[in-house]
């Protein structure tokens, strides 16, 4: 294989491609929920390309086990709207005893904005009505993450 350094870009991009239907094999339905560091190495590689911020879900039943990954919610560069009503929605059709949710910082930042911080909130009240867990939120940036539950923030 070659350094990246020596890739065109279409080498990357057939990489990164080839490593998401490889990641995607161990995030598919019925799969038990891999580590944290795991979980953010595939969103990273899954929401790498976006260039605007786009907001989903992992729906788990009640061991942890994959339900679904959806994307729920597309905004522009620097924010996407979220509605708890559609998320309770999608909770309730998946069956889902807890939820890990996932969005990107197109701008590079992963450092969730107050504004993450009272989505997620208002999300886990909502969700907490129908006896849904929130596990964890992923804030993901090229090359960095954050992780909503390692900073205590769930």
């Amino acid at each position: 294989m070659k350094p990246i350094s020596k890739m065109t870009d279409t080498e990357k991009q057939d990489t990164v491609k080839t490593a998401l239907r490889i990641l995607a094999l161990k995030h598919r339905a019925g799969t038990t929920l891999g580590s944290p560091d795991e979980t953010r190495n595939y969103l990273c590689l899954r929401l790498a390309e976006y260039r605007n911020e786009v907001f989903g879900a992992v729906f788990l039943d009640n061991l942890c086990r994959i339900i679904a990954i959806r994307e729920l919610f597309q905004g522009t560069v620097n924010s996407a709207s979220v509605h708890p009503r559609v998320v309770v929605q999608q909770a309730m059709d998946s069956n889902a005893a807890a939820i890990v949710f996932f969005h990107n910082h197109p701008s590079g930042v992963a450092e969730p904005s107050r504004a993450d911080e009272m989505i997620t909130r208002r999300l886990k009240e909502a969700l907490a009505l129908v006896d849904v867990r929130v596990l964890d939120h992923f804030v993901v940036s090229a090359g960095d993450s954050v992780s909503f539950a390692e900073r205590g923030l769930i």
